[in-house]
């Protein structure tokens, strides 16, 4: 697959660490929230593979938060998802799908409780603020809606506890996954979750003090050489092995929370309003047609830019290969595919056509590893 360069522009947002990040060697940009976002540090492998024995300092800072403050915030952050907040608790994050009215799903975000009157929603790539603007005016809400100027830096990696005790102190060690504290650097309170966009521990830092936030990066990568730090960003390997979903790729708008293995964070038995609840209690009682799934295939490279249709061996569409990689591990392409019933079942085959071949899928759980 051939890359083209990304022209920055006032639409096209860097973040405070672009210029770090591009001295540091970064190869790849993808735009995330009208944000630049680091897609590559060289080899996907090689990086797949620090990261899951090391540490590594991701600028995710194109991961925008939407802030909601007000009387009825509450009201509006659980109109937005079908998760019931109604005993969520200040310092905790909480992974909520967002719904329509439709039953299908906005965004996936994680939402961050600071007070009782004040939520920050940390989104995937789509405007959910135009979303929460729209719910707050139709329905009258008491609220002030706007993004808040936060540059997320992400901490990943097995070393990444040793590295930020090193810098912030033995109680950062004492975070539950999930929560989230304020800690002192030279002064200056961070917001710090222990949270990340991979399965290999870590730490995302929620600055708002950019200056501060940029002395916190360089102070990183001192304390961190002890550790072998790198520069990095989210890992397609790493991502798809872990089974970690992301909005616009795996699923989107027509899809709904169900089909996407979502359940446990659908509360239609709690009492608490939202958006498409209606829709998605008729979902639930006819059943879904269909469902996301792993999927492997022997090869031994895939470049994946659009999604693929699988067919059976009569020619009948049964799916759509939506993202897709090579995985080291495995040795062999491993993707995630919406796959029709009857066929999402572990060990149904099906066949995909790359530049005029016809290649064997094989359906599989999620996740990977």
């Amino acid at each position: 697959m051939k890359g083209f360069p990304i022209v920055k522009s006032r639409r096209v947002r860097s973040s405070p660490y672009t210029s770090r990040i591009e001295k540091q060697g970064v190869t790849a940009y993808t735009v995330y929230n009208h944000m630049l976002l680091p897609a590559a540090f060289g080899s996907l492998e090689d990086s797949c593979d620090h990261l899951k024995k090391n540490v590594q300092v991701w600028d995710v800072a194109a991961e925008r938060q939407v802030e909601i403050i007000g009387k009825d915030a509450a009201r509006l952050v659980q109109l937005m998802t079908c998760r019931d907040l109604s005993k969520s608790k200040i310092g905790r994050c909480y992974y909520c799908p967002l719904i329509d009215e439709n039953g299908n799903l906005v965004n996936d975000p994680v939402i961050l409780k600071l007070a009782e009157d004040r939520w920050w929603i940390s989104i995937a790539d789509s405007d959910v603020i135009f979303f929460a603007k729209g719910l707050a005016t139709g329905n009258k809400f008491d609220v002030k809606i706007f993004e808040p100027h936060v540059d997320i830096l992400a901490i990943q990696g097995p070393k990444s506890f040793d590295l930020m005790e090193k810098i912030f102190g033995q109680k950062i060690k004492e975070l539950k996954f999930f929560g989230f504290d304020y800690f002192d650097f030279k002064g200056v309170k961070h917001l710090i979750a222990r949270s990340g966009w991979s399965k290999q521990g870590g730490f995302e830092v929620y600055v708002e003090n950019t200056n501060s936030g940029l002395e916190l990066y360089d102070q990183l990568f001192e304390v961190g050489k002890e550790f072998n730090i790198k520069p990095g960003c989210p890992n397609l390997i790493e991502r798809i092995e872990s089974g970690l979903l992301s909005y616009g790729n795996d699923f989107d708008n027509n899809d709904n929370p169900f089909e996407c293995g979502f359940d446990k964070y659908v509360n239609l038995e709690s009492k608490v309003v939202f958006l498409g609840k209606d829709k998605l209690i008729e979902i639930q009682k006819k059943g879904v047609k269909r469902k996301l799934m792993g999927v492997q295939i022997d090869l031994n490279q895939i470049a994946l830019t659009k999604s693929l249709e699988i067919k059976d061996n009569k020619g009948s569409l049964i799916g759509e290969l939506r993202s897709a990689c090579f995985s080291p591990h495995f040795k062999k392409v491993i993707g995630i595919a919406m796959i029709k019933e009857p066929y999402c079942k572990v060990s149904t085959s099906g066949i995909i056509e790359i530049e005029g071949n016809s290649i064997v899928v094989k359906v599989c759980d999620l996740p990977f590893i």
